[in-house]
């Protein structure tokens, strides 16, 4: 198992030495502090940036095959950087993002699925809470989120980068992750996305002639 002190090779090289040594204490109590910790105060925030992790009210969602095209709340997956309006490039950047859903709801609606092994949902749902489920982040109540919430990584939408108003984003920002609750995103975004473990080998001696 890697330890705390290996990870912290890994610490995001920009931070001054106070946020660096308070990020890395935080991670040496995970999982005991997945609260409100997770969440920065907007005081710190520019207004008008969209960062990587944040929950904005009112984006498009839709669930192919179905085509109905429905707004909802989600978390931002796209790069700090390559969604600032600031920054010119030749194409259209697009904003990547997952719906965000209320675990109340999920877990009564695993419930009504008559799930026979009740102890089997009590389980699933410790787990989420713990981050120990590859393809969810859990979302603690916090910011303007009220209710406990997850977010599943492999429902990914796009849509244009100019459709979120720059000026309204004080209206529906529900959320920015502070430097903890962004490593512990960005952390489960890899594991989901480039953990190699399919057990195939891709080489070409490994091919049939």
């Amino acid at each position: 198992m890697v330890s705390f002190e290996d990870l912290q090779i890994y610490l995001p090289k920009y931070l001054s030495p106070k946020s660096e040594k308070s990020l890395f204490d935080e991670l040496k109590q995970f999982p005991g502090n997945i609260d409100d910790r997770l969440y920065l105060s907007s005081q710190y925030l520019e207004p008008d940036i969209i960062y990587q992790g944040d929950g904005i009210d009112g984006l498009l969602v839709v669930n192919f095959p179905e085509t109905e095209i429905k707004k909802a709340p989600g978390m931002i997956f796209s790069n700090t950087c390559d969604i600032d309006e600031r920054n010119k490039r030749l194409f259209p950047s697009t904003l990547v993002y997952s719906p965000i859903f209320n675990l109340g709801k999920y877990s009564k609606g695993l419930i009504e699925s008559r799930i026979k092994d009740e102890r089997s949902i009590e389980d699933h749902i410790s787990s989420i809470r713990n981050q120990r489920i590859t393809q969810i982040f859990y979302l603690p109540k916090g910011g303007a989120l009220s209710n406990e919430s997850i977010v599943f990584l492999d429902r990914v939408n796009s849509c244009d980068n100019t459709f979120l108003k720059r000026e309204k984003l004080r209206d529906i920002r529900i959320f920015t992750l502070s430097n903890y609750g962004l490593y512990l995103f960005v952390f489960k975004l890899s594991v989901h996305f480039t953990r190699i473990t399919e057990g195939i080998d891709r080489s070409p001696h490994s091919t049939r002639s």
